[in-house]
């Protein structure tokens, strides 16, 4: 790949200062593109600034987004998971999840799309979850809202199929995130295991028996952004070793 190949493009990307953003945030900044990072916490935000992986930060929720620059490129990073069976899973935590996955994408999508429409170029990639192709238990109200995103997906990228802007999902399986490592903890506390036990029981899904790796998940979301992948559209990229 052209290490230039976005050069002169701005890309925002949500849940930018941990995890799958970070890691997205750096796979853009190394193709060229002048890449902010957006989250709720300053200290992530400036780490990954400090370290050259983006070229500036924006603090606030993608629920309710700042004042966004005129970006061509949107990965749409932020989200949130919570486990409940879904007896126990009230409307409180439908609400955060549906906010948290879906939300954040409507509101930072809607800011950005305006400009990619008349600039006749845009690349919107949602990072969903293998949660939005298939279902796990005692997650309900997060598989929704992941379901929920991957539809906004599909019926967006028709809408605009025409002009000139892509939107694409990522589908990542079990990844090495914080967001992992509060399961595996929650694991743990609750059933007793060794945190490698707890670890184990969620690769278990991945037929390479391993989690993924934030790298490789931003590694597809790039590959949907570059000038080549123009006729990728409405789709949903696994990245889950097989799973589904």
């Amino acid at each position: 790949m052209n290490a230039r190949a976005l050069a002169g493009l701005e890309a925002l990307v949500t849940g930018g200062g941990t995890g799958i953003g970070a890691a997205c945030a750096a796979a853009l900044t190394a193709a060229g593109a002048h890449v902010t990072v957006l989250g709720r916490r300053d200290a992530p935000l400036r780490a990954v600034v400090e370290r050259g992986d983006a070229a500036a930060m924006l603090a606030g929720d993608a629920a309710a987004p700042p004042a966004l620059p005129r970006i061509a490129i949107l990965v749409n990073a932020a989200g949130a998971a919570e486990s409940a069976p879904f007896l126990k899973s009230d409307a409180a935590l439908f609400e955060r999840m549906w906010r948290a996955n879906l939300m954040g994408a409507v509101a930072t999508t809607q800011a950005a799309l305006p400009a990619m429409l008349a600039a006749g170029f845009g690349r919107v990639v949602n990072v969903a979850s293998t949660a939005a192709l298939k279902g796990y238990p005692y997650v309900t109200a997060y598989a929704a809202a992941k379901h929920a995103l991957l539809g906004l997906t599909r019926a967006l990228a028709q809408e605009v199929a025409a002009k000139g802007v892509t939107v694409n999902a990522v589908c990542p399986g079990f990844t090495e995130t914080d967001i992992v490592a509060e399961s595996v903890s929650r694991i743990v506390a609750k059933t007793g295991r060794e945190e490698a036990e707890a670890r184990a029981e969620l690769a278990k899904h991945n037929p390479m028996r391993r989690l993924v790796r934030p790298e490789e998940v931003a590694a597809a979301v790039l590959m949907l952004c570059l000038p080549g992948a123009s006729s990728v559209n409405g789709q949903a990229v696994a990245v889950d070793g097989g799973e589904t």
